[in-house]
Formats: structure tokens, sequence, C-alpha cells
């Protein structure tokens, strides 16, 4: 019974490399499409695009979108949670309401890095899956001290219509419950590419 679930997982992952990805843009991804995109870089023009979305960190209940995969002995008694690292795929959506229409998904890591406050390293990826720019990402990586009003952090690349992106995305939590650590946080992205 392995044996077959191995072999239908495989050929599931060959059948789907195979299609061709439904994409609102038209970007081409193998090697050959990147080398062309490349030789026309010096004719293109540099756009700046501005986004603005909600990020849903759900660290609590059956399904989580974020969960802890470290910690040191120290971390549940440290008033910062210094050490305590999480895994996310948190859903980015229109609005900030729960059932709000999702746009694409965080996924990346953040950890606590900070003794004296309470200041997350964020490094994530803001993957796109509806509307204009479905398969296209932004890269994240940056310092996130939660309980400031706003954070600003770096836009470091991008894939897609958002090659060689770079920018910045400025967070501003907009609810948060201390039980249960699960928030919803606004984020206005301001990104160049070409």
């Amino acid at each position: 019974m392995e044996k077959l679930c191995t072999f239908l997982i495989l050929c599931s992952l060959v059948h789907a490399m195979a299609m061709p990805m439904a994409r609102g843009n038209s970007i081409g991804e193998g090697p050959e499409a990147v080398e062309e995109w490349f030789k026309n870089l010096p004719y293109a023009k540099e756009k700046v695009t501005k986004l603005h979305f909600y990020f849903h960190d759900i660290v609590s209940g059956k399904n989580p979108s974020a969960i802890t995969v470290a910690q040191s002995n120290s971390s549940l008694h440290s008033p910062t949670m210094f050490g305590v690292i999480r895994m996310m795929d948190d859903a980015l959506t229109v609005g900030p309401e729960p059932d709000s229409k999702i746009i694409g998904r965080a996924q990346g890591i953040y950890g606590s890095a900070s003794l004296e406050e309470i200041g997350l390293l964020m490094t994530l990826n803001f993957v796109f899956t509806h509307g204009k720019y479905n398969g296209s990402t932004l890269s994240v990586l940056g310092h996130n001290p939660i309980l400031h009003k706003y954070r600003e952090m770096p836009i470091v690349g991008g894939s897609g219509v958002f090659r060689l992106a770079r920018g910045i995305a400025t967070a501003n939590t907009v609810w948060f419950n201390a039980t249960s650590q699960d928030a919803v946080v606004e984020y206005n992205v301001i990104v160049l590419h070409y």
C-alpha cells in the first residue's frame, strides 16, 4: 500500500509539473524566458506598484496557519518570547474580516529575535494566488517590532511580474488576541519593479 501511495504521489507531481500554471501574468519562467527578460531589461521602464491587503496570523485552534517549530527552554519565561520560531502559511485577504476574499499567502518563518522588546525577524514571501499578480511573489526580510503602531520592513526581491523588486512593506496591527496570539495585520506595500 505504501508503494502504491508513493507511486500515485509521484504521478501527481509529474502531471502537475507538466501542466502550465494558471497565472495572472504572462511572464515566462523557464531559463530561456528569464534570460530573454534580462536581455530586454535595459529597455524596460521601472514601475511603482502599491498594494494593500491583510495578513491573518492564526496560532490557535484546530487549523493554525502559524506553528511553533523551535524554542529554547528559556523562551517561555522570556518577556519577549526570545528564541521562539514559527513557520507560517497565513492568508492574505482584501479586508480584515476572516471571511474576506483571499488573494494570496504569506509563507515563511518568523522568530522572536530581541531580548529587550517584542521584535520579530521576518523572512517571508507574499505569494499572490488571485488577480493581476497571480503567480508572482514579493520577498520580505526585516525587523518587526510588533508593539509599534507602524513597522517598516524591506522588500528585497520578487518573482513573476515582481522580478528584481525592491520596496517597503508597512505593517499595522488591526487586531491582536494576547491569549491566543492570533493577529490580523494590515499591510501597505510599495514596490519598484520592471
